[in-house]
């Protein structure tokens, strides 16, 4: 299989908008630009054009070449998606974990793993069924309509990791408010500095009564890093900025999308309500179908050949979750949203070192959510048709909706 060249004038513009009619699935588009090629070329807003990976073998080659690929934003032809992306690079964010390579990523990512651990994860199960019966009963309480999204899908993520991290949950006003402004690219540097104000403070709370309160994640890494001098208090913080705010707004984005993709395909929901067990299978085929993340970005740090092609040294890289999920390589009869499929991870989480590191954990919240749901909400329906609910149509951010006003 050879690599499509790049066609001069006339390349794909890139991100693809959702079709608002269906905000769940991606654009087809995707897979029209990988039946030209496993990789493309495409065309952002600021007229860069790095290569675009819309095939699986591909895909998870460029993520596991970690000695050829990286994932620094601060490279030349680093492929941002939008202006709101360079905003959120300028404002620190991507300064630790999602934005760097190893050795610091390494470190990093070792020093957190053992809260993300299967085992670990597991011993979370009776505090999210605690949490997802809870925000269920406050929906049940006020009666339909209801707004799943604010309702239920924001705050049972944002409830588990405060409970993960250490974060007090009656204080969210003071963390969510910045990490939805985060994203907001006139905002993103005002909203940085404020969450990273509330971070520090509750480090330093933290520091001075240790053990007293919810402790977690935060804790772990005062004592077991920053008390030691392995990391700095401005690392700390970025750190616990990041995971909080990937921690949540993924997993919302998913439980509201996912609902929706199993209420509006037919025969879907009633095939969880009448076997919950499916649950397994429902929650990897809605990551794999909704694919939430436009794509995964890279530089070529050297020369990388690819099925007789080259990527150059300093050419942009886009992995298309989209592309690579619905590839019929990873998936047989991918345009079709089928939760009896058995369970078979997608690329949703990326590949290689930069896997999410909260794949387990997002993976029981939303087993848990989907199953509870199915069984106290046989009835739940959208109270309004698909075409009516509001999306931000993918700009290249993750895919969201900004309300789902459900009945059962």
């Amino acid at each position: 299989m050879t690599i499509t060249p790049p066609r001069s004038g006339e390349l794909p513009e890139f991100p693809i908008p959702r079709p608002s009619e269906c905000p769940y699935r991606p654009s087809s588009d995707h897979v029209d630009l990988r039946d030209e090629g496993p990789m493309t070329k495409v065309r952002l807003y600021n007229g860069r054009t790095p290569w675009l990976v819309t095939g699986a073998a591909q895909a998870r080659a460029v993520l596991s070449d970690y000695r050829r690929v990286s994932i620094r934003p601060y490279h030349g032809n680093y492929p941002l998606l939008n202006e709101e992306f360079e905003k959120v690079v300028d404002s620190g964010y991507a300064d630790v974990l999602f934005g760097v390579d190893p050795p610091e990523h390494t470190k990093q990512r070792q020093m957190i793993m053992p809260r993300f651990s299967l085992r670990q994860t597991a011993k979370l199960r009776d505090d999210i069924q605690r949490i997802v019966d809870e925000k269920l009963d406050d929906m049940m309480r006020q009666g339909p309509p209801a707004d799943l999204v604010t309702l239920f899908a924001q705050p049972v993520p944002s409830m588990v990791m405060s409970l993960l991290l250490g974060v007090p949950y009656e204080e969210n006003e003071e963390f969510e408010t910045p990490a939805r402004k985060l994203f907001v690219p006139e905002l993103a540097e005002e909203a940085t500095a404020e969450l990273g104000v509330y971070l520090d403070g509750l480090i330093q709370r933290k520091e001075e009564n240790p053990g007293a309160g919810l402790t977690g994640l935060i804790d772990d890494l005062i004592v077991g890093q920053l008390h030691k001098g392995t990391i700095t208090r401005d690392e700390l913080v970025h750190i616990a900025m990041a995971m909080l705010v990937a921690g949540t707004d993924t997993t919302t984005n998913v439980i509201s999308l996912g609902t929706l993709a199993l209420l509006d395909t037919p025969g879907q929901w009633e095939a969880l309500r009448d076997d919950p067990d499916l649950v397994g299978g429902a929650v990897e085929e809605i990551l794999r179908y909704v694919s939430l993340v436009e794509a995964f970005a890279r530089v070529a740090t050297d020369d990388i050949d690819l099925d007789g092609g080259e990527i150059k040294a300093g050419e942009g890289i886009l992995i298309s979750c989209a592309g690579v999920n619905f590839d019929p390589a990873l998936v047989s009869d991918p345009d079709v949203f089928d939760i009896r499929r058995p369970p078979r991870p997608s690329f949703s989480f990326s590949h290689g070192i930069h896997r999410c590191p909260g794949d387990n954990l997002a993976r029981l919240e939303l087993e848990v959510s989907f199953r509870t749901m199915a069984e106290r909400m046989p009835g739940l329906r959208p109270a309004v048709p698909t075409e009516q609910l509001r999306s931000n149509n993918n700009d290249g951010t993750l895919q969201r909706l900004f309300e789902f006003p459900v009945v059962w």
